[in-house]
């Protein structure tokens, strides 16, 4: 387990300096897209990353927006994410995919097109005929959308080999769940005949969940954790949200010191390479 926590706290924490980078880089106008931070909810992915890299499965990963975790937990190049906010032809869709379109044939990420919750009905396909493991990943508000619902049906009624991880921040936008719906989604997806788990964001229970878990049938886990900026990384909802990586790395003492110092290091390294930055 110790190893589990000190990868997935240097993945989260070369996730988190990546978007300090980029945020201030917005400040400077050096950047005008959208761009939607995984900042606060970084652990969820890097502890499933960290999780299935032990178990040796290398699943096909459909991610919607906030999914630079996804790609850095999984192993994505960084210097190609870094570029890909430069424009730079080099970047994980040449330049042109920004913050949502990540894509990487080397870690079997799929890139968004930007449709709410498409990356569902796309990564149930996609494993449906090819037979291959996949994760994807949603928010808990995509989750509630028609097409995604009729693609959980799906899953269920044919058995694929589907990880269904639910990031669930409370919002779509600024819009609480108790404010759009009365269901839960462990709920919904247990009526179909999946089985669901509702946890938090704590890699221990990530872990303890999927230790196991071997993609034999469909799983679905509704993962509570706290965002730290809005939908596009326009605002905060609160200076005292819950924040798992500081508690991780807290946790961890000096050796969680270190982590995260040789993390500065390495995104350090990376964007003083990247000229179009400097200019």
């Amino acid at each position: 387990m110790e190893k589990i926590l000190t990868s997935t706290l240097y993945k989260a924490s070369i996730c988190r300096e990546f978007e300090k980078k980029i945020y201030k880089l917005i400040e400077r106008k050096k950047i005008s897209f959208p761009v939607y931070f995984s900042s606060g909810q970084e652990y969820v992915a890097c502890t499933i990353a960290a999780t299935l890299k032990e178990k040796k499965i290398k699943p096909m990963l459909f991610g919607q927006h906030r999914g630079h975790s996804i790609y850095i937990g999984f192993g994505g190049n960084l210097k190609k994410l870094a570029l890909e906010f430069s424009g730079n032809k080099n970047g994980t869709t040449y330049g042109m995919g920004g913050s949502l379109g990540i894509h990487s044939e080397n870690i079997n990420m799929f890139g968004h097109d930007g449709f709410m919750g498409s990356n569902v009905c796309i990564g149930v396909g996609a494993s449906f005929i090819s037979k291959k493991p996949a994760i994807i990943f949603m928010g808990d508000a995509a989750f509630e959308e028609d097409y995604v619902l009729a693609s959980v049906s799906w899953i269920a009624k044919k058995k694929i080999p589907v990880l269904l991880i639910v990031e669930d921040n409370n919002f779509a936008i600024t819009t609480s769940k108790k404010e759009r719906r009365d269901w839960s989604v462990k709920n919904i997806s247990k009526a179909f005949g999946i089985d669901s788990f509702d946890i938090n964001d704590d890699p221990r229970q990530i872990y303890k969940n999927l230790k196991n878990y071997n993609f034999k049938k469909p799983r679905l886990i509704n993962i509570h954790t706290n965002r730290l900026f809005w939908h596009s990384g326009a605002g905060i909802d609160n200076l005292k949200t819950f924040d798992r990586l500081k508690i991780e790395k807290k946790k961890l003492g000096r050796k969680g010191e270190t982590i995260y110092k040789k993390a500065i290091n390495e995104v350090d390294k990376i964007f003083n390479k990247i000229h179009e930055f400097k200019k």
